[in-house]
């Protein structure tokens, strides 16, 4: 918090809960929010209420943040929706300050508290009613939101420039772009995953994220199943919003004869193991907002191959291997390079690290994000 300004009584909302790392919204969210209370500022989060949370945890404390569960219909499509109404409800009459939105969908109420004289901040993490999971109700009412927010919003913080031109050329609105940060990590040996897996240095390739058509993990199992390879393919990450696609993404595995583990969602040292391990990180996705995956990927030094959308390449620069989006047989040729040549596999891994570390860090985002609520930048 920048000298002499006041305490800022700040309320976030339109994240699942924290503390998870099962979501690049969630991770942002804790990540500004942990920083902000330990600058001296008040940050409640306004989290859904999921059924395995009891009663008696409605409220409570996690590293000085503030924690209030708002109630949620716990149906696909539903509990966004309505956890986003009752916590728009809760910050437009809260004695709050700023009220940071985050996501498209949240955003169809922010006309309240703004009728109530808050300032209001609006982060896209991606264009949400873009990604294949939406059906055409849920993405016309993700897109109204993205109208409020327009329309309505004091500031609308956007991850790349990419979503910065398309609200300039849709909308005619001008954004501020504040991108994602990174922490500076320690590399792990591999135990607990030898463990838990059979996984071992440099054994496998690594993809880590929602297992949703967007992300494009089918694209990399093709590629996998036709590579002479002897390692094995690592998939971390659940599918609560789609079970059907990830059982076709398990289906697509039975006819191969290489091994394709689902690791389903895991965090912690688990995570940072794989990470660290792991021979080639791979994100071949046709849509994203920031792929906070990829940059973790990249802090932990790792050679990755990216899909060519701009979102990607706007973090990895000219420091990871890229490949046409969509396309199975390039990205197929892609990996069986980097499987062959262990000398530009290190080419990458010895860029990654200082690079994304050096251009994103969560300091300066928090820094920018204060400056915003104080409508001083």
């Amino acid at each position: 918090m920048v000298s002499g300004d006041k305490k800022l009584h700040i309320v976030m909302l339109g994240q699942k809960r924290i503390p998870s790392r099962k979501g690049g919204i969630e991770v942002v969210v804790e990540e500004l929010a942990t920083r902000m209370v330990r600058m001296g500022n008040e940050v409640t989060c306004l989290d859904r209420y999921e059924k395995r949370i009891g009663k008696e945890e409605l409220t409570d404390i996690y590293q000085g943040i503030r924690i209030k569960r708002m109630w949620t219909y716990n149906k696909r499509g539903w509990a966004a929706m309505t956890s986003a109404l009752f916590g728009t409800l809760v910050a437009a009459f809260g004695k709050y300050d700023i009220v940071h939105f985050h996501a498209e969908g949240t955003c169809n109420t922010i006309w309240l508290p703004k009728l109530l004289g808050k300032r209001c901040i609006v982060t896209i993490h991606g264009l949400d009613h873009k990604r294949a999971k939406w059906g055409k109700w849920a993405s016309n009412y993700i897109k109204a939101g993205e109208k409020k927010a327009v329309k309505h919003a004091d500031e609308i913080i956007v991850l790349s420039e990419s979503a910065k031109k398309y609200f300039k050329d849709v909308y005619n609105r001008e954004t501020k772009f504040i991108p994602n940060g990174v922490s500076v990590v320690e590399k792990k040996k591999a135990k607990l995953i030898k463990e838990k897996f059979g996984l071992g240095h440099e054994e496998y390739i690594l993809f880590v994220g929602r297992l949703v058509p967007e992300k494009g993990v089918q694209y990399l199992i093709e590629a996998f199943k036709g590579l002479n390879t002897n390692r094995k393919l690592v998939i971390v990450g659940g599918a609560a919003d789609m079970p059907d696609f990830a059982k076709q993404l398990k289906q697509m595995t039975e006819d191969s004869d290489k091994e394709i583990i689902f690791t389903d969602f895991v965090q912690g040292n688990l995570l940072e193991e794989l990470y660290s391990n792991a021979y080639i990180y791979v994100l071949p996705s046709d849509l994203e907002g920031m792929p906070l995956s990829l940059l973790e990927a990249m802090s932990y030094g790792n050679c990755c191959v990216i899909s060519d959308i701009p979102e990607c390449q706007e973090v990895a620069e000219d420091k990871a291997a890229i490949f046409k989006c969509g396309d199975t047989k390039d990205l197929q040729d892609r990996l069986q390079k980097l499987c062959d040549n262990q000398k530009q596999v290190d080419y990458y891994r010895q860029q990654a690290a200082d690079f994304i570390c050096n251009k994103y860090n969560w300091d300066e985002v928090v820094d920018k994000t204060l400056r915003l609520y104080q409508g001083v930048d």
